[in-house]
């Protein structure tokens, strides 16, 4: 599929990786991947940004369809996704928070989306996209809180569009420069880390602000 050079190191399980996934499963693949992601709960294991970046990749080395086609139907398959994820915080409310935990299910990362929601409120719709484990509690979350609909599908399609078009496009041209074909590992690490950055910093000042409380 792709040269040596281009073929990124493990960042979890072999089977996750980007490459191995657009081999297995192309371009359908791709789509199904996004959309489980971004709506159901047991796809906070699967590579997101990354899976983006590859896709673009791939689409310059002409592996996949056409950039334009990647444009139209990522941001696609992740609004229906998130359509989804609101549509099962809807329906299931607080039985989501009380679900047992198991191994594909644990509070901690529903509590990390509900911290961003409360601090950020609709617009943690479009700030999750860029948030791996966030971006797939958000939608849900919001389906729990009643979130306005009309208020929900607006910042969902603004949030599915500028992740799915813009990770998209810049593996699509960075996928083009020697330099960072020559080193996709370190770049594909790079942009996980900076994807956790946000969820970080939010922890930080989540770990702040209890100290300060308990000071007082």
């Amino acid at each position: 599929m792709t040269s040596a050079a281009t073929r990124p190191i493990a960042l979890g399980p072999s089977w996750l990786e980007p490459e191995t996934l657009i081999e297995a499963f192309g371009m359908l693949g791709v789509l199904a991947i996004v959309f489980v992601e971004s709506g159901l709960l047991v796809g906070f294991l699967l590579p997101g940004d990354s899976l983006l970046f590859t896709a673009g990749l791939l689409s310059a080395h002409d592996v996949l369809p056409d950039l334009w086609i990647l444009l139209v139907t990522i941001p696609i398959a992740a609004i229906a996704g998130d359509q989804v994820g609101y549509a099962i915080g809807r329906k299931a409310g607080p039985a989501i928070f009380k679900r047992p935990e198991s191994r594909f299910f644990h509070h901690e990362n529903v509590e990390r989306a509900q911290a961003f929601f409360d601090r950020h409120g609709p617009r943690t719709i479009v700030l999750a996209r860029f948030v791996p484990i966030v971006r797939t509690f958000a939608p849900v979350t919001a389906g729990v809180a009643r979130m306005d609909y009309r208020t929900f599908l607006t910042y969902n399609i603004v949030g599915g569009v500028l992740w799915g078009v813009g990770v998209t496009t810049l593996g699509y041209f960075l996928g083009q420069v020697d330099l960072v074909k020559a080193n996709i590992e370190f770049v594909l690490i790079a942009i996980v880390g900076v994807s956790f950055l946000p969820m970080l910093i939010e922890l930080y000042r989540g770990d702040r602000r209890r100290r300060r409380s308990a000071a007082r």
